[in-house]
Order: structure tokens, then sequence, then C-alpha cells
């Protein structure tokens, strides 16, 4: 049938210098960094930071709710427990778990992107590696990733828009105006949340403009992020109550464990610096620079404010949209809170812009290997932006962020992201055995163990996510396969040849 048919990376390679669909070559290795960090730093460290604490507790015991690891080990005695337990303090310990697992996938992208340095990240390495069907799978997931990413931080960005608004001139948007219509599977009496679609509008504009423009856009972004996080871990540090960190593990290792796998959500921005590959001007040395440079940055800033977060509130306080705002709110250090609350919406934009600007580049290459319609990979001819695929995907985000509450959104994407660093990883071995002596301007160490740890540590944390979570992604995967099948398989470009 042809579903495992490669492309091979010479073949990648050359379409890409298409004149008619050729990106234009601007970022170098900082631009790349700002642009992973301004991914990574956002929903995670202003909103899921204070949620995986504090855990979440459900009106009603269901198997859908429970982690499938627990199922797997203790049977029925797993629905005992009502809702998910939070890490508390330890999610510290949950944030530096996540960054052990991601730094051994961030090493294989390292070595595919140096080698591969074309749009469409997982999906364009799948392509090159496992086959055509393997790809079409890694895209589909890669769409859905980006697109439940956005839509969560996109939802956060307009909570803390109304606590600025609050805070500043005591005045906010009117909740119908600003909240979801649908809330836990419950209407809430909202009619739409109207600034997480025109923040999405807005940003999709800057994306068509120029991708110089939205690098330069999401640079200072970064930098207002960046100082609003240091702000709050040196301006609240005076405030932690050591008491507040014990017990430091309230729900053990499995606490911990289940934390990893709800704010490994926070970690992906990394693997979108692989999807500006084909706008990188030096591709085989500045992608692997900019993806490890990410990790480290984000890693040190997300435990810091880990540890202040749970230091200042104890830890089962940290619910709500807004847990870092709430607790500044609850000490009085509103001076403080402001340049937070401002810090955390310039940072989620920075988010949305990089993971839209991800998703973009993931339907615009797969349109280019004629997986998906040919409109998809029409280029501007001004402003060298895939303009079709960046409106469609900006539609596609914003549309559902004004109709659905954060938590519908964020697990579905821990699965999608961690199933894409499998293939990822995979697709290191592959490669090293089939094409050894490929010129790569980075080498993961210790291949195939390291990429073999990476696999392992992704299914641990894949299967730490909650059954409801799997059944979802099946679901979209078997919609994937309704396309594939009658649309993609006969109108790609290798069935073609």
């Amino acid at each position: 049938m042809g579903i495992f048919r490669t492309k091979s990376i010479d073949a990648l390679i050359a379409a890409s210098q298409d004149p008619q669909r050729k990106l234009r070559r601007t970022l170098g290795p900082w631009s790349l960094t700002a642009f992973g960090i301004g991914a990574v730093i956002g929903s995670g460290i202003f909103i899921l930071t204070g949620t995986a604490a504090a855990g979440e507790t459900l009106s009603f015991k269901s198997v859908l709710h429970a982690p499938v690891l627990d199922l797997i080990l203790h049977g029925s005695n797993a629905l005992s427990t009502v809702g998910r337990s939070g890490a508390g303090p330890g999610i510290s310990l949950s944030f530096l778990l996540t960054a052990l697992a991601c730094s051994f996938a961030a090493l294989c992208y390292a070595e595919l992107a140096s080698m591969i340095p074309i749009a469409g990240s997982a999906y364009t390495y799948a392509y090159a590696t496992l086959g055509e069907l393997i790809a079409w799978i890694i895209g589909w997931d890669l769409i859905l990733e980006y697109a439940v990413s956005n839509m969560a931080v996109a939802v956060g960005f307009s909570g803390y828009l109304n606590d600025v608004l609050d805070n500043l001139f005591g005045w906010h948007l009117p909740a119908r105006l600003a909240g979801p219509p649908i809330a836990g599977g419950r209407l809430t009496g909202a009619w739409f949340n109207l600034p997480a679609l025109l923040i999405l509008l807005l940003l999709t504009y800057i994306l068509v403009i120029g991708i110089r423009e939205s690098a330069g856009a999401n640079n200072v972004m970064v930098a207002i992020k960046i100082a609003a996080i240091l702000i709050f871990v040196f301006g609240a540090a005076k405030a932690v109550n050591t008491a507040n960190w014990h017990p430091f593990l309230p729900n053990g290792f499995s606490g911990v464990l289940t934390g990893s796998a709800i704010v490994f959500f926070t970690y992906i921005g990394f693997d979108s610096v692989s999807t500006a590959a084909e706008e990188c001007r030096r591709p085989q040395r500045d992608l692997p620079f900019g993806i490890i440079m990410t990790l480290v940055v984000c890693a040190a800033l997300y435990i810091a404010v880990a540890l202040v977060l749970t230091g200042i509130a104890p830890w089962r306080t940290l619910t709500g949209d807004a847990p870092v705002a709430d607790a500044l709110k609850r000490l009085g250090y509103n001076g403080v809170r402001q340049w937070v609350s401002l810090g955390a919406i310039l940072g989620m934009v920075s988010s949305l812009l990089v993971f839209q600007y991800g998703q973009a580049r993931i339907w615009f290459a797969m349109s280019r290997d004629g997986l998906l319609p040919k409109a998809f990979s029409k280029v501007h001819p001004r402003h060298k932006t895939p303009h079709v695929s960046t409106w469609i995907a900006g539609l596609a985000v914003g549309i559902p962020a004004g109709i659905w509450d954060i938590g519908t959104f964020a697990d579905l994407a821990n699965i999608g992201t961690l199933f894409a660093f499998i293939v990822v990883s995979v697709g290191v071995i592959v490669l090293r055995r089939q094409q050894p002596e490929r010129p790569r301007g980075f080498r993961v160490p210790g291949s195939p163990w390291l990429p073999m740890v990476s696999i392992a540590f992704c299914l641990l944390l894949m299967l730490a996510l909650p059954l409801e979570t799997w059944v979802r992604f099946v679901v979209w995967l078997l919609i994937g396969f309704g396309i594939y099948f009658p649309f993609s398989r006969k109108n790609s470009a290798l069935a073609r040849e």
C-alpha cells in the first residue's frame, strides 16, 4: 500500500528550495533561544505550577480520571482516591524530573534538526525515518499538541488580563465576555471568552507580516517575562514560610510522578525551536544551541518559582486560573503582583506567538508533501510566510479557546507531545543504523542507549496520564486516519511520483 514509504533527506531539502514555497532565512541562535523560552515559559509557570501542586478535586469517582499507571499497578484500588493527588511542595521535583526526561528528548531533537533543517519538526523526521503513515500520525498529533496548548494559554491569558485590569483600574471585563461558556462539562452562563480570541487574531496578523517582525516582538516579550519571574522570586522570597514545605511530598512519589505528567505540558516549547529550521541562517549549529539552551534556562526558572510559590502559600490553596497572582494578593504584595501579572500576560502572549508559528509550519510542511490541501503551503509573495495556514490555525485555535475552560486542554497536549518525543528518539536510532555516514551538526552522546532512556521516560509519563486522556487521543488519531486513507495517501508527493 506504500503507507510506510520514506522520503529521503535530500528530497526533503530539495523541496524546501522550491521558489514558490521557500521561506526566508533570518533567525540566529539567540532568536531561536528566545523562541524556545517564549514558548516554554508561559502558562506553566503562572498557571499549572499551582494547579499541579494542589491537584484536582472531582465531584465523582470515575475510572476515566484515574492515572493509567495506577490502574495497572493497583487495579480497582486506584479508584478509591477521588480526583488526582497533587505533588504539593514536591512540584519542584516534578519540574526537575520532567526537565531530565525532556533533556534526553531535546538531545535527540538537536541531532535530527542539525541533519534535517526543514520545517515540520518531528513530522519531517518521521517521514525520513519511519514512513509516511507514521509521519502523518505525528503531524496530526503535532497539530493537536500546538492547538490545545495555545487554547489553554489563551484561556489563562484572559484570566490574568482581568486580574491586571481589576488591580490597576478597579474595572474588569464583564464575565459574560471574558469567560468560557463551558467549564467542567457544564454551562457557565458566559457568552464567549472574547479576549482569548482577539489576542490570537492579533498574533496571527503579526505572524503573517513576517518572521523577522515576529521574532523581534517575541524577544521584547521574553525579556519582560524573565524580568517578571525574577521580581516574583526575589520579591516574594522574604515571605516564604518553611512550614508550608512540610510535608514536602504529601502524596509520596506517586504525587510527584503525576505532577510531572501534568507539568510536562509546560516544557513542550523547546521542540517548537525545530519548526523554525527552515528560517534559520545556520541550522546545523544554531538549532542544537537553541534547543538545549532553552531547556536549561527554563528548568532553572520553573524550579525557582515552584519553591517560592509553595513556600508563600499552602499548596492546597494554589487552585484557580491565576495561582501566582492570587497568592500575592493574599499576602498584600500588590506591587509585586502588578509586575508579575503584567509579565504573565506578556509571557503568555509570547507563548501564544511561538506555538501559533509552530502550528502553521507543521500545516505548511504537510501540505508541501501533499498530505494536506495545497492551499496550506502557499507563501505570501511579499512577506514570504505561509499566510493561508497561519490564518486558518489562528481561527482553529481562537474559536475553541473562547468556548471551553483550561482544564479541558492541558492533558490532551501532554500525551501528544510525549508520543512525538518517542518517535523522534526512535528516529535517531534508525538514522544511526541506516545513514551512519551522513554529516551531523550535533550527535546524541551514548546512542542508542540515551534515546532508549528517552523513550522509557516518555512512556512512563504517558502512563501517569488519565485514561480519559488516552481515550480522547485515540479518537483524535481515528479522525486522522479518516483523512489520511481517502485523501492524503493518494495525494502525497511520493504517491504522485
